[in-house]
């Protein structure tokens, strides 16, 4: 689809009119340090952003730079992300910091590549860290922009992938000023949601997130906490921390096998490790 340029500047201002009139403010949108850009990128995923602003100010305040994070125990990191969900997360961030301060000397690197090399940075996280640090162009896509583009240029599609969007993408890029024309996507998107049925669903690469209580990600994030909070336990002690964690509601009769199931993922993943008959945060 090739777009003429009235229709782009019809387009463009559109979308930042709705930013004008209606856009949000968020914490990590009023800074450009290329750190804290990173952590909200990676606090963001697959979490609501009204989740994420709740805990932006002490996570911030406890981890200002990558020498920061780098330093801390892993349970203290655990027990401060509590709430934010997917704590592989936690540790992706905390890997990324030992090496954002060990190879780049503290400095978040600005290359897509070099961004890509970090711990649970990907092609959307790289893109978005210079857009909204650097104020570089590039095509970022995630769900609030896929939501704008299905429903202006695709309104009677199922299944769009993005490799149809992202030439639509690139063509209407503000590129003087990619940051403030990804937020302004980011705004209408979610406006959108809210007002008609999702145009995101209409994307080939949605997916509906399935329910966390009584989840198996709900049992092995009760598996981190409580070894966060308590230290070193038996799989007695553990078992039982964890059925008090979960609460009734997150109990199910099959808990001893599920947790058997979550130590091993967690101690593959590097999260801990059984030792001496004991398990334990591995730091």
């Amino acid at each position: 689809m090739t777009l003429p340029e009235p229709e782009i500047a019809q387009f463009r201002a559109g979308v930042y009119r709705h930013y004008r009139e209606e856009g949000r403010d968020f914490p990590w949108r009023r800074t450009r340090d290329p750190w804290l850009i990173l952590t909200s990128e990676i606090m963001l995923q697959q979490t609501r952003t009204e989740t994420v602003a709740a805990k932006w100010d002490p996570w911030v305040s406890a981890y200002p730079s990558p020498e920061a994070l780098a330093a801390a125990p892993l349970a203290e990191v655990l027990l401060r992300w509590k709430g934010l969900g997917y704590n592989r997360r936690a540790l992706a961030l905390r890997a990324a910091a030992s090496r954002i301060s060990s190879e780049y000397a503290g400095e978040v690197p600005v290359s897509e590549p070099d961004l890509r090399s970090l711990s649970g940075v990907g092609p959307y996280t790289a893109r978005a860290v210079r857009a909204f640090a650097f104020g570089l162009p590039g095509i970022v896509l995630e769900t609030n922009v896929r939501a704008v583009f299905l429903f202006y240029f695709f309104p009677d599609r199922q299944k769009v992938p993005d490799r149809e969007l992202e030439p639509l993408v690139e063509a209407t890029l503000d590129r003087e000023d990619p940051r403030s024309w990804y937020y302004a996507l980011m705004d209408y998107g979610s406006a959108l949601k809210k007002r008609e049925p999702n145009p995101g669903r209409r994307s080939s690469a949605y997916s509906r997130q399935s329910p966390f209580e009584g989840s198996h990600r709900q049992v092995r994030a009760a598996v981190l906490h409580s070894l966060a909070a308590r230290g070193e336990l038996s799989p007695d002690a553990l078992l039982s921390a964890v059925a008090e964690e979960l609460g009734p509601r997150g109990r199910k009769p099959d808990l001893n096998t599920r947790v058997a199931r979550a130590l091993s993922e967690l101690s593959a993943e590097g999260f801990l490790e059984v030792r001496d008959g004991a398990v334990r945060l591995k730091d």
